[in-house]
């Protein structure tokens, strides 16, 4: 009988697979007589001639586009006000954040314990006078004085003023600017290689050609490297025009290392700093990648890194030109495909198959990341209730009939309702008398002594636990992992419904890694605007923690795109939340002491603790009605119930607190949710 099954099998995919290829033949012939006809279009002298008109019409669609992405007028109004404070805090971060001379003076003067030799590698080709002079300038105005800086030019001879000006600077530079002019230009992976071959330092730097250096970004990096044994460093950045550093475009203020971020958005970029022996002997860039090279150097690096530091300060000016990426990733179309492409041998390098990389809504280097589900294990839904009828109906009921995922179970976890519609409810989803099994269900339990009874649908799918005791949302969920078959749980409000009918998918792709804890999703209020995106250490009145992007609307970017792609915080809300069972039980599930609030927080700082990631996925979305089960926390018993748990949390976790969230840069306010900058006061 096995026999038979598995040549069924076999031919079912056999069938399946012929029917794949000759969609595969059809889609190719198809795409071919595309480009043909395409190519016709752009060669005709009319298509030429128009142009200017395309320009602008694709200007008007991306101001259309930019409004959409704001989430309509009064996004754009939050959108305004934003951008004014961000202006404001703009005057901190360019020439005026430069050390006064007396700080210059003791930063000359620090003697480190190591004072190690960074040798800065600039690859060189027909750059702008101008550029050169002031990519130089600062270097030799650096106030850490151990530095190389190593110069491959593969210029033409049209611009052989770059290697005059290369000597000249040589020539006062205490022998520590070292130039070759090369025979034949090699791109930018090939001339920074050769930078490299003639680099002595311990460390390496990596600097293009036409950016500008903070005058401190050496001294606060060795400073790193002595404190805290770092042997890989990057800093926030930002990008400038006009030739003025103060004229800023986009300021980038990153998380600490974080390598599902990483993997997603080369979030790193400049100014990387890295100890020589992370290379292992390999080369810096791969001809392969050009265009994304420096993002398949830096997943290598990193890699191998065993303390990668982020100093937070804004320490590289990325100059934005017509032709640099920093203008428009347009004008290196190729990097998209390579950046793809050093992504997924990092992957591979870590034993992922069959996984897809695409770009997303925010940018084409900005990806999403889907992987391979190994298996089908079980997930158990653990669903706290009281009363409300209409809301777990509207709960269970989007599980049931949107999920594509079907191994799973619904628990249900009772805690002191009384009203008859949600018995009628039970009754409903049980299949049976829900008043009647309970009662001999309590009868049964007096002799066995289980105060929890627990009622199971005929088809298993939904079981009802019943917990006794008052209001307790860890213990409540607690009760319901206990009676859980699943290998995974997943912690549900009743108060959610699902959108995306691959949600359970999207949030187990994650949570099945060795190196992840808690997964949670994307939460929207009822008006489509985000309730929950991640989890914020220290953000809110209270300093305890608070959702980033809060009342954002659902079509936001985020900042630098953050919410378009899968990403590593310090904590997800219980209201969705995907985790392990077996890594639940090893840090013992949720805080009872946090009756109500914090006890998501609180548990997946104890898988932080443990070392494993948690992931936030925007790809996983469910409508939250929030606290329409429960109410607000605002006044009251409520209330002062809230700030005692509150000042229980920040007690335990008052090291962690004063720390500051690694994925939230400390230049951030706590004030606000939107990433808003600290702005000093003058």
């Amino acid at each position: 009988m096995k026999e038979t099954d598995y040549r069924q099998a076999y031919e079912q995919e056999h069938l399946k697979c012929a029917d794949l290829a000759a969609r595969i033949a059809d889609l190719e012939a198809k795409n071919e007589e595309l480009e043909w006809k395409l190519g016709r279009i752009k060669n005709n002298p009319l298509w030429k001639a128009a142009k200017p008109v395309r320009n602008g019409m694709h200007w008007a669609i991306r101001q259309k586009d930019r409004i959409r992405n704001c989430g309509g007028p009064r996004g754009v109004i939050h959108k305004i006000g934003y951008k004014k404070r961000e202006r404001e805090a703009m005057k901190q971060f360019g020439t005026a954040s430069f050390p006064a001379p007396e700080q210059a003076a003791v930063e000359r003067g620090t003697v480190f314990p190591r004072m190690v030799k960074i040798s800065i590698l600039v690859p060189l080709w027909n750059n702008r006078r101008e550029f050169q002079i002031e990519m130089l300038d600062s270097v030799m105005n650096q106030t850490y004085g151990n530095w190389e800086l190593c110069l491959a030019d593969g210029s033409d001879e049209a611009h052989s003023y770059i290697g005059e000006i290369c000597r000249e600077y040589a020539a006062r530079a205490d022998g520590r600017i070292v130039y070759r002019h090369l025979e034949k230009n090699g791109g930018i992976a090939g001339n920074t290689n050769a930078c490299l071959e003639m680099a002595t330092g311990e460390f390496i730097g990596l600097f293009d050609q036409d950016d500008i250096l903070h005058p401190s970004v050496l001294y606060e990096y060795v400073k790193a490297i002595n404190e805290q044994n770092a042997d890989y460093l990057y800093c926030d950045e930002t990008t400038f025009r006009s030739g003025n550093i103060d004229h800023m475009l986009t300021m980038h203020f990153k998380p600490d290392f974080a390598p599902d971020n990483l993997r997603a958005n080369n979030y790193i970029c400049h100014f990387s700093v890295f100890a020589r022996t992370l290379l292992d002997g390999k080369e810096l860039f791969r001809t392969r990648f050009d265009g994304s090279q420096d993002h398949d150097m830096i997943l290598r690096l990193t890699d191998n890194a065993q303390k990668i530091v982020h100093v937070p300060r804004l320490m590289y000016y990325w100059r934005s030109h017509p032709g640099s990426t920093a203008s428009n990733i347009e004008a290196k179309p190729y990097a998209i495909e390579a950046a793809k492409g050093a992504v997924a041998e990092h992957l591979r390098k870590h034993g992922y198959e069959h996984f897809k990389i695409e770009s997303t809504r925010a940018f084409e280097t900005i990806f999403r990341i889907r992987y391979q589900i190994i298996g089908t294990p079980k997930i158990s839904v653990i669903i706290a209730n009281k009363d409300h009828a209409e809301d777990l109906c509207r709960c269970v009921t989007s599980i049931l009939e949107k999920s594509t995922y079907d191994n799973y179970e619904i628990i249900i976890v009772e805690n002191n309702s009384s009203t008859k519609e949600i018995e009628e409810y039970y009754s409903r989803i049980l299949g049976f008398e829900y008043r009647q099994a309970l009662e001999k269900c309590g009868k049964e339990s007096e002799q066995t002594r289980d105060t929890d009874p627990v009622l199971r649908s005929g088809d298993g799918r939904i079981s009802i636990a019943v917990y006794r005791g008052d209001f307790n949302y860890s213990a409540i969920n607690n009760l319901g992992v206990k009676y859980a078959s699943g290998e995974y749980v997943l912690l549900l409000n009743n108060d959610t419904e699902v959108i995306t009918v691959n949600w359970m998918e999207e949030l187990l792709m994650y949570a099945q890694r060795e190196d992840v804890g808690a997964v949670g999703a994307k939460l929207y209020y009822g008006d489509k605007t985000i309730q929950h995106a991640g989890v914020v250490l220290g953000l809110g009145a209270h300093r305890t923690a608070g959702h980033s992007h809060y009342r954002q609307h659902r079509q936001n970017l985020g900042y630098m795109g953050r919410l378009c792609y899968a990403q590593d915080v310090s904590a997800v809300t219980g209201a969705c939340l995907l985790v392990r069972k077996e890594q639940y039980l090893s840090v013992g599930g949720l805080d009872k002491s946090f009756a109500v609030s914090l006890n998501d927080v609180d548990f997946c700082l104890k898988l932080r603790e443990k070392g494993l990631l948690n992931v936030f996925t925007p790809f996983a979305e469910l409508f939250h009605y929030e606290s329409a089960s429960r109410g607000l926390d605002d006044k009251g018993e409520r209330a002062q119930r809230y700030n005692r748990e509150s000042e229980r949390f920040r007690e335990k976790w008052k090291k962690v607190l004063e720390a500051g969230d690694p994925y939230y840069n400390l230049n951030f306010s706590l004030d606000r949710s939107d990433f808003s900058l600290k702005v000093q006061n003058s």
